[in-house]
């Protein structure tokens, strides 16, 4: 497996230095074979190329198996004419990385406020409320005067259906729920087609429970008793409020991994920011990249029925759920441990088998 591996800015050298490790880790007790590409985004590529994103790296992207990204500084990135574009926004449209998948789960040892639960929540990645991507040409937010701004909102059938299909092919891997998230009751046109999409595509997994939340109750429901949900399906901005909740209720936003995954193409990356005022300080908790790298190695290995990339994504997620046990991760979770001696010491405990 080839990976093309962008640290992007803040913390994201850090912890994408701890993914790295890891990943070569499993990389050697499973045999994957790994080849890692590293180069830059955000600020460093900015500095030296005067752009944030260079075309070069979307084909060096589908060259490869897999892209993994750093948190980038994407608040800074206000004009694509001086070469501040959002790489991740970059590559998802470029790379039509349509499913956004976002596990949340709780782990023995790590005290939350909240019963044990195991959720997934999968977003559509590549249209909605997000400006910056659901236009061909152009952006989706427009200011008419100093006064009056218009934001548009895309919503298609297509990617209704696919997003829809990934939930329930999902879903029929672990506990054969969907839960569609809307606004239905409001945005009657748009979020009305997606439901009936998502209608559409249950029909054809009659094995697998359906129901539907409109979003604001979601929110009430999924903090009251979160262990009822298994897989939640919902657009791109509903998705990824209610995925940065999850995170949260989970034990720390530090330990949301993400994947984007298209039918060809799939980015790890880290569900948080780039945290610039810890950066350098060796205390940012790396789990959240590094659990994604676990996801690309998952979606690679069922992509090409290669077992060993499932073994080495499972085995990930083990040694981080038996890292709380010993008390071998950072301090936001707590533990001792700084991001490097966290990443090196999963390392180990992969190697150790």
């Amino acid at each position: 497996m080839r990976l093309l591996v962008l640290p992007g800015d803040g913390i994201g050298p850090e912890i994408t230095a701890a993914t790295v490790a890891v990943l070569e880790a499993a990389s050697q007790r499973f045999g994957l074979g790994l080849e890692l590409t590293h180069d830059i985004v955000g600020h460093a590529s900015l500095k030296q190329y005067g752009a944030t994103v260079r075309p070069e790296l979307l084909t060096m992207a589908r060259e490869r198996d897999g892209v993994v990204l750093g948190p980038a500084a994407t608040f800074d990135f206000k004009d694509e004419a001086k070469g501040e574009i959002n790489p991740s926004m970059y590559l998802r449209k470029n790379l039509d990385l349509f499913a956004n998948i976002r596990p949340a789960r709780t782990y023995p040892g790590l005290p939350t406020r909240f019963p044990p639960f195991d959720l997934v929540v999968v977003r559509e990645n590549t249209e909605g409320f997000y400006a910056d991507r659901n236009m061909a040409q152009g952006n989706g937010e427009i200011l008419v005067t100093e006064d009056v701004s218009i934001a548009m909102r895309r919503i298609t059938r297509q990617c209704c259906a696919r997003i829809a299909r990934a939930a329930f092919e999902l879903a029929e891997r672990r506990g054969k729920h969907v839960t569609i998230v809307h606004k239905a009751n409001v945005l009657k046109i748009g979020d009305g087609m997606f439901i009936e999409e998502c209608r559409k595509v249950a029909a054809e997994h009659p094995g697998v429970t359906v129901d539907d939340i409109i979003v604001d109750a979601m929110m009430a429901h999924v903090v009251r008793a979160p262990d009822r949900f298994d897989v939640v399906v919902t657009t791109n901005m509903f998705g990824d409020i209610l995925s940065d909740l999850t995170a949260e209720m989970s034990g720390s936003l530090g330990l949301g991994g993400s994947v984007n995954a298209g039918t060809d193409y799939a980015m790890a990356q880290a569900a948080h920011g780039s945290a610039p005022d810890i950066a350098g300080r060796d205390i940012a908790n790396p789990f959240s990249l590094i659990l994604s790298g676990a996801l690309l190695l998952d979606w690679h290995g069922r992509r090409r029925h290669l077992p060993a990339f499932e073994q080495a994504a499972r085995a990930i997620e083990t040694a981080v759920e038996q890292a709380f046990g010993a008390g071998e991760v950072t301090a936001d979770v707590g533990g001792k441990l700084g991001t490097r001696k966290t990443g090196e010491a999963l390392a180990a405990r992969l190697l150790a088998g």
